[in-house]
């Protein structure tokens, strides 16, 4: 079944962009999927189907058939997954380690949207087809607070306050080395023109990246807990970034976080080593996460505590320093 809207253009909305108007008229879908109904030629303006790019007049009566959103072609299986907050317009996720967020080539099931398609029963469709929205991305082994929308209007709210920069993000990581005081790292990221699966640092060109960071604690000159703020949030930031600035994050397998052992001093090596035993990823917690709700407007704010590995490896490194 899908639906029939209407709606009349006032004097206010004289000369908008249909997609503009109908964005506005229709809050619950997003622009993009918009402009896929309007290319679909499931918009008329007066009878008479019309480009995104027209320009409304007062008087005109457009009409939209929404179709009933699709089931997703993937998997809903039962996955352990930790809900920290639920309503009927978002979730909030605290990711395990080892978990993709979206089905890939190489990665068909066993990732954040399987899980999600079993858990939610009440989903409204994100683009037209019923799905949880991913908002923003943790790589595979970083752990931590994630937000997923359930509907068009949230998954567009949520994602303007990110391109706003609105959104609080702060990690928790450990990296090599000291880091004596804060700081801001600004730039930009593009792919490494050696391997296309990694991202670096670009001089000409790429992507701007804003990365805030602040000393916690430092472990005896052998590593040091930074908590990062994230400006903007491109793919491996805070990982790049870290390693850019001659601190890779610890554990890092791609970043430089697993060799970085063979640059420290020779007597703290084989502790070094050892700490690297008890992780085998990068130490980097997305620990804060802080926006406004989409439907109620009011602030939300959650906190997550380090998980076990990280938790061991800043303990053990705290009693390594004292020797």
């Amino acid at each position: 079944m899908s639906e029939l809207r209407s709606y009349i253009v006032d004097e206010e909305d004289e000369g908008a962009r249909l997609d503009v108007f109908l964005q506005g008229a229709c809050d619950d879908l997003s622009r993009t999927r918009l402009q896929r109904l309007i290319t679909d030629n499931a918009v008329w303006v007066d009878d008479a189907h019309q480009k995104a790019s027209y320009r409304v007049r007062s008087g005109d009566r457009v009409a939209i058939d929404v179709p009933e959103a699709v089931a997703l072609q993937a998997l809903a299986q039962d996955l352990p997954l930790n809900i920290v907050y639920q309503d009927a317009d978002l979730l909030v996720i605290d990711k395990a380690a080892g978990m993709t967020v979206h089905p890939a080539h190489g990665s068909p099931d066993g990732t954040l949207v399987n899980a999600l398609l079993h858990h939610c029963t009440d989903l409204s469709g994100v683009n037209g087809v019923l799905r949880p929205g991913i908002v923003h991305r943790l790589d595979r082994d970083t752990t931590g607070l994630l937000m997923v929308a359930k509907n068009d209007h949230a998954h567009r709210h949520l994602a303007a306050q990110l391109e706003a920069h609105t959104v609080e993000r702060r990690y928790a990581a450990l990296l090599w080395g000291t880091v004596p005081e804060k700081g801001v790292i600004d730039a930009a990221l593009d792919r490494n023109r050696k391997d296309r699966l990694k991202m670096a640092v670009s001089f000409r060109g790429g992507r701007r990246a804003v990365t805030h960071y602040e000393p916690v604690e430092e472990f005896g000159g052998l590593l040091t807990q930074v908590e990062f703020r994230l400006e903007t949030g491109r793919t491996h930031q805070i990982r790049v970034h870290a390693e850019h600035m001659g601190h890779p994050v610890f554990g890092d397998p791609v970043y430089g976080g697993r060799i970085r052992v063979n640059g420290i001093e020779p007597n703290r090596r084989t502790g070094a080593r050892q700490l690297l035993l008890g992780i085998d990823r990068q130490a980097l917690h997305a620990v804060t996460l802080g926006f406004e709700h989409p439907s109620s407007h009011q602030p939300l704010r959650f906190t997550s505590e380090l998980p076990p590995d990280l938790a061991q490896t800043v303990a053990a490194a705290r009693l390594l320093s004292r020797d």
